[in-house]
């Protein structure tokens, strides 16, 4: 089974995170399929970067989030579109260009 998870790097003392897709049968440090983001614990507020786009389609192919992770999506809003209660830029955009096309 794939998850996402964080990924930890950075020296002692000094965490930094990477989310990523991995085997759920792999070290938390170990081996990974690919990298959708990052996570920054220690500057205030705390940094969130997640590739969208990446991170969709591993939850669209089943991918399971650990606790955190699905915490840090959550909060960007992800979850939230993938179940379908947020429409998302992609959707909006040919709903406003399908106006007549002389009106101003």
């Amino acid at each position: 089974m794939v998850r996402l998870r964080l990924r930890r790097e950075g020296r002692k003392k000094r965490p930094f995170y990477r989310l990523v897709a991995a085997d759920s049968r792999t070290p938390r440090d170990g081996r990974f399929i690919e990298v959708i983001g990052y996570y920054d614990p220690l500057v205030d507020p705390p940094k969130v970067v997640i590739n969208e786009e990446k991170a969709l389609t591993w939850l669209r192919r089943g991918a399971q989030p650990s606790d955190t992770v699905g915490r840090l999506l959550d909060k960007a809003g992800l979850i939230a579109r993938l179940r379908g209660q947020e429409s998302s830029p992609a959707e909006a955009q040919p709903a406003e260009s399908a106006s007549p096309a002389g009106t101003a």
